[in-house]
C-alpha cells in the first residue's frame, strides 16, 4: 500500500520560509513522478510543482523561483523548499506521486495526473 505523508507546514511571517517533506512508504521514489498541489479555502486544487524520474523539475507561473522541488531517493523522501511566502501562498499542500514513471509534460498539472495523494499539511503565511 502506497502512503505519503507530509510534514513541515505551519505559521510563517511574509517573506519567511519553510520546508516541506513527504515521506513515501510503498513507494519508490526514484522511478516516478511526484509533486505538490495545494488547495486554499474556497479555491480549486491547483499544481505548484512536479519531479520527474529523470530529475528535471517543472513549476507553475506563480513559483516565479521562490520554491524548490528535491528528493533523497535514498530515503524515500520528497521535500518543497519554499522561500518569500506571501500571504497568497496560504493553503493545504499535497504531495502526490504518479505510477505512470514520468511527468507527462501536458497534464502534470491536472489532479487527475496523480494516483496517489497524501493527507495535507497546512501552511499559514500572515503576520
Amino acid at each position: 500500500e502506497v502512503q505519503l505523508v507530509e510534514s513541515g507546514g505551519g505559521l510563517v511571517q511574509p517573506g519567511g520560509s519553510l520546508r516541506l517533506s513527504c515521506e513515501a512508504s510503498g513507494y519508490t521514489t526514484v522511478h516516478y513522478c511526484m509533486g505538490w498541489f495545494r488547495q486554499a479555502p474556497g479555491k480549486e486544487r491547483e499544481a505548484v510543482a512536479a519531479l520527474d524520474s529523470d530529475g528535471s523539475t517543472l513549476y507553475e507561473d506563480f513559483v516565479m523561483g521562490r520554491f524548490t522541488i528535491s528528493k533523497d531517493d535514498m530515503q524515500n523522501i520528497l521535500y518543497l523548499q519554499m522561500n518569500s511566502l506571501e500571504p497568497e501562498d496560504s493553503a493545504t499542500y499535497y504531495c502526490v506521486a504518479d505510477s505512470h514513471g514520468y511527468c507527462d509534460r501536458g497534464s502534470w498539472y491536472r489532479v487527475d495526473h496523480f494516483d496517489y495523494w497524501g493527507q495535507g499539511t497546512q501552511v499559514s503565511v500572515s503576520a
